[in-house]
Parts: structure tokens; C-alpha cells; sequence
């Protein structure tokens, strides 16, 4: 069972790291491995935004450089100084978790005030994975 209160509380750990002077928006994350590890992320950005990483995608390649591979979960913070509603992952954070997560993933999205859970397959159906490739 997936401690949904520690891992949002590690996201907001995350969320304190985030380098964001461009768009003032910090975004933290928590990923949880099946061997009960949790890798953290936040959000990197670069006056070249092209080079800006996500919270997301940056915990995802930690797990996968440290060895990693198999995940149950992952929380997402971000905008919770701003009255603003969940924040989803992007496009690019979609696909790269399509790549290394089942769609089984739960995601939980915190705002400051709720949680919102849901799937990586509900977040992403239909999406060109390596199962995709024959």
C-alpha cells in the first residue's frame, strides 16, 4: 500500500530545491520504486528553455541511473504558493514515464489543500511505448 502522505511530503521537500527564476513555478516530486525506495525531483530550468528538465523527468533519471527500474508511484507538487489547480505532468514527462512505468502508475497531484490520484493510463491512454515498437 502506497503511503500517499509521505510521498507528497517528500515533493514538497523536492519542491524547495527547484531552480526556477524564470517562471517562478517550483515543482517537486516524490517516485516510488517497488523496493520501497523514494527518489525525489524538482524542476530545473535554463535561459535556454529548450534545457529546462521537469520535476518528474529528474527523479525518473535518478532512479534509472542508480538502477532502479520498477515503480508504484509518484506525487506531484507544484503551485501551491498560487491559487492555481493541479499540476499534470507535460507532454515530455508523459512520454518518458510511458517508457519506464507500467500504466498501473499511481500518480498523486497535491495543491496545497487536496489530492488528486489517477493512473499513468488514465493520464496517458494509447500512448507509443517501447510496446509499441515490433
Amino acid at each position: 500500500m502506497v503511503n500517499y502522505n509521505l510521498l507528497i511530503k517528500e515533493a514538497q521537500n523536492a519542491r524547495e530545491y527547484s531552480y526556477s527564476p524564470y517562471s517562478n513555478f517550483k515543482v517537486g516530486c516524490a517516485l516510488l520504486c517497488k523496493n520501497g525506495k523514494i527518489y525525489t525531483g524538482c524542476n530545473v530550468e535554463n535561459a535556454s528553455f529548450g534545457e529546462c528538465i521537469c520535476a518528474e523527468r529528474t527523479a525518473i533519471v535518478k532512479a534509472i541511473s542508480q538502477g532502479d527500474k520498477e515503480f508504484l508511484a509518484i506525487a506531484i507538487v507544484g503551485g501551491i504558493d498560487e491559487i492555481c489547480d493541479f499540476t499534470y505532468p507535460c507532454g515530455s514527462c508523459r512520454q518518458v514515464m510511458s517508457e519506464f512505468c507500467e500504466s498501473s502508475l499511481e500518480i498523486v497531484l497535491f495543491n496545497g489543500r487536496e489530492r488528486k490520484l489517477c493512473t499513468l493510463g488514465q493520464l496517458f491512454p494509447n500512448s507509443f511505448d517501447k510496446k509499441s515498437i515490433k
